[in-house]
């Protein structure tokens, strides 16, 4: 992995607002339409979420993603739940390792929360994304959320242990 850094920020900072509207090109690209899951910035505000920035060497941002605590719901949630969202890196930084230390930073963080198992949602047209997260320990899960009915819904998840390491 080259050089960067990994910095704890607001969902609505004005690098991650420029990240999210990059993610939601790419899902418009994919499926047509951007996500639609109801998403807030204090979903990511600690110690109930967490929102990070991967910034390369020269402060530009890279990379995001984030968790937010979860409990059982009619939407599919378990208690103890830590949702990923907008895990995302820019086309021109991808291949370089960035999107699997950030899911472990992410995991890593849940896990000191007390947190007890990551889920996240992605689909079909992410092959990327389902091969990352295969590789990375996650498996199927019941689908949840507000795509639980998509076809084209991908539903993982994985348990998560106060030893979990970056």
């Amino acid at each position: 992995m080259w050089p960067v850094e990994i910095r704890t920020t607001r969902y609505d900072a004005p690098d991650a607002v420029k990240l999210n509207d990059l993610v939601q090109q790419e899902y418009v690209r994919r499926y047509g339409d951007g996500d639609i899951t109801p998403m807030d910035a204090a979903h990511f505000e600690p110690p109930q979420g967490l929102y990070l920035l991967v910034y390369d060497a020269q402060g530009t941002p890279v990379a995001s993603g984030g968790w937010r605590a979860k409990d059982a719901s009619p939407e599919g949630f378990h208690d103890g739940d830590a949702e990923i969202k907008r895990m995302f890196v820019v086309p021109e930084a991808r291949g370089r390792g960035l999107a699997r230390a950030l899911l472990a930073r992410l995991e890593t963080t849940a896990a000191a929360a007390g947190r007890t198992r990551m889920v996240l949602e992605t689909g079909l047209k992410q092959p990327e994304a389902i091969a990352l997260y295969e590789s990375c320990g996650y498996l199927p899960v019941p689908k949840f959320g507000v795509y639980r009915n998509d076809e084209l819904s991908v539903c993982m998840g994985k348990p998560l242990t106060a030893d979990v390491q970056v």
